[in-house]
Formats: C-alpha cells, sequence, structure tokens
C-alpha cells in the first residue's frame, strides 16, 4: 500500500514546529537575524527533538530557534504556505494550523498582524493547490489570564474569515484550566470552537476538566485519560474527539514506544481517535509517516483508517459543504 495516496487531515499541527530547516536559514540571512547554525544540517539537529529526548519540558526548547524568524509579515506567510505545500505531497486535504499569536509580537507586528500574515499564507496555499486550511490560536499557558483574553479580544474579528477556534498550549500543569475559565468562556461567546492541549503529560484529570470547565469539544493528545476513569468516561459518552499525535507522543515520553500508544484500544472501545502530526519538523514526521505507523503497528484495515478519517471530517472546525468534499476523497 502506497500510505501516501490516502487522503488526510491534519487536525493538530504547530506552525513553529514546522518550519523548513532551509527557510529559517533564508530568513535569518535576508532579515539580519542571529541563529546557532547557517548550515541545514546542523540547523536540523537543532530543532529537531532527539531520539533520546527525556520530557515535554525537554522537546519544547526546540521551538526557540523557530520563532527567531517568525517576527515579520513576510515570514509568516511564506512559512504558513510552505507548511500547506509540503502537506499536499502527502494528499492532505484540510489542516488546522495553531500558533501563538503572542510569540511572533517580538519586532512590533500586533496580534493582527500575524493572525492575517498566518491567513494570507493558507490562502496561498489554497489557490495553487488542492488544499484548505483554518487557523487555530493558541494561548500560551505560562502566560496569564489577561494575555489570553487579548488574544481571543484581537481574533475575534477573524472567526469564519480563517480563524476557527481557540487553544491552550505549552507545558501542562495540574488543574490549569481553572486559571483560564474566563477567557475561553469568552472565547466561546465570540463564536470561537474550543480545542484543549490536555492529558498530555501523566495528568488524565486535566481533560476532565478542559470538557468541564473549559467546554472543550476537542483534546489534543489525551493519552492519560488511560489513567483517569473520570476522564476516560466523558471522553467517550460526549464523544469528544482526540486529537493523537504518535510519534510526538513517543518523543516527549507519554508513551516509551509506537507498539504500546493507546490509540488502537481506545479505538476499539469507540472512542474518537484521529491521527495528526504536532510537530513536523520538531518531531521529523509527516502524515504519511503517521499513517505508516498506524498501519504497522496496529495491523489497522482500510476500513479501520477510513473511520478515523471520518473522525477527522466530523471533527473539523470547518463548515458542512466543506465536509462534505472532504468525505468524498475517501
Amino acid at each position: 500500500m502506497k500510505y501516501k495516496d490516502l487522503p488526510k487531515i491534519d487536525l493538530h499541527c504547530h506552525l513553529d514546529g514546522s518550519v523548513r530547516p532551509e527557510t529559517i536559514i533564508d530568513i535569518a540571512r535576508s532579515e539580519d537575524i542571529k541563529i546557532p547554525y547557517y548550515d541545514v544540517y546542523n540547523i536540523t539537529k537543532e530543532l529537531t527533538a532527539p531520539e533520546e529526548c527525556k520530557s515535554l519540558d525537554e522537546y519544547l526548547k526546540r521551538f526557540v530557534v523557530p520563532n527567531l524568524v517568525m517576527q515579520s509579515k513576510e515570514s509568516l506567510r511564506r512559512i504558513t504556505f510552505e507548511l500547506l505545500e509540503d502537506c499536499v505531497k502527502e494528499n492532505v486535504k484540510y489542516i488546522e494550523v495553531r500558533f501563538a499569536p503572542l510569540l511572533h509580537v517580538n519586532k512590533g507586528l500586533s496580534i493582527s498582524d500575524v493572525i492575517e500574515s498566518v491567513i494570507s499564507g493558507i490562502k496561498d496555499a489554497e489557490e495553487r493547490y488542492d488544499i484548505k486550511g483554518n487557523v487555530i490560536l493558541c494561548c500560551m499557558r505560562f502566560m496569564s489570564a489577561d494575555k489570553a483574553v487579548e488574544v481571543v479580544k484581537a481574533g475575534a474579528k477573524y472567526i469564519s474569515k480563517g480563524v476557527v477556534a481557540i487553544d491552550l498550549c505549552g507545558a501542562e500543569d495540574y488543574e490549569f484550566c481553572k486559571k483560564f475559565i474566563e477567557p475561553v468562556a469568552l472565547a466561546r461567546k465570540y463564536g470561537y470552537r474550543v480545542t484543549i492541549h490536555a492529558g498530555e503529560t501523566g495528568i488524565g484529570k486535566n481533560v476532565l476538566e478542559a470538557v468541564e470547565l473549559l467546554g472543550a469539544e476537542r483534546i489534543g493528545h489525551g493519552v492519560f485519560i488511560k489513567d483517569c476513569i473520570e476522564a476516560y468516561n466523558i471522553v467517550k459518552d460526549k464523544k469528544i474527539t482526540l486529537e493523537m499525535c504518535l510519534t510526538s507522543n513517543i518523543q516527549t515520553k507519554a508513551v516509551d514506544e509506537a507498539c504500546n500508544h493507546p490509540i488502537y484500544n481506545f479505538y476499539n472501545d469507540g472512542i474518537k481517535v484521529t491521527v495528526n502530526t504536532d510537530n513536523r519538523t520538531v518531531s521529523n514526521t509527516n502524515m504519511t509517516k503517521e499513517c505508516e505507523i498506524l498501519f504497522n503497528e496496529f495491523n489497522i484495515t482500510l476500513n479501520d483508517y477510513k473511520q478515523i478519517y471520518l473522525n477527522s471530517v466530523n471533527a473539523a472546525f470547518v463548515d458542512l459543504e466543506t465536509k462534505e468534499v472532504l468525505k468524498s476523497y475517501i
């Protein structure tokens, strides 16, 4: 089977974790930005999580360099376009690109500038290729709730114009949801959909609170509902979709090896699972590789894959017309 020929949907992909190494070097030179290396081999090593990566915190250190070159309108637009262009080669038909606007305002851009630049990059790719994209705005958990409100308010005018949802991401602390009840409630009031990173680093209860306190419709990762029966049950009963990322979960030590990932057990028990990249460059992966792991490690059938693909279609934060088009590909 040629896994690259399967139609694919990526609902969980971070822009700053998916930058081409060559582009980082190019932008650094053109915008006079200091980076550790200017050759592809060494900068790729700098960007990619090592095989012996010990934790999520170590994994997150790989985002420092990309964000240095994501501080201009031109670089953000280019990087976004190139991400979708790379996805086209893997037959990705729809992608939701997520990023934290406040990480890209260090050289004077406004939050609006950042969002508009990314949306422009998506539109550039849509005009050239058979792919659709939307934007998820991330609020960093290490920042204050007021900063999250700032992002929510600034992004509200782009809802239905490219922005579809809000997310909380970064290092995962116990009971982080309580800190962000107000900004996420405000986001829902504006019309944002809600997906929350939770249960990635051993705290299953965070998934429970993401659903109960924040109204999460989807969960980024959610691996550790396996150790929290209340979280497991609410995800199953409410049909909350899990955005699962096989390769990155091994690197962050959410699981020790692919064959022990709970995705197939969840799937067989009726939980809505999807397959995604998380960070293409940091994890040295793409959607074809993620599909290959799924088939090889769990011996899934094409019917299994079709159901997982349809889970992604149904969970996508997109209009019904686009969903019908996405269904037609499978």
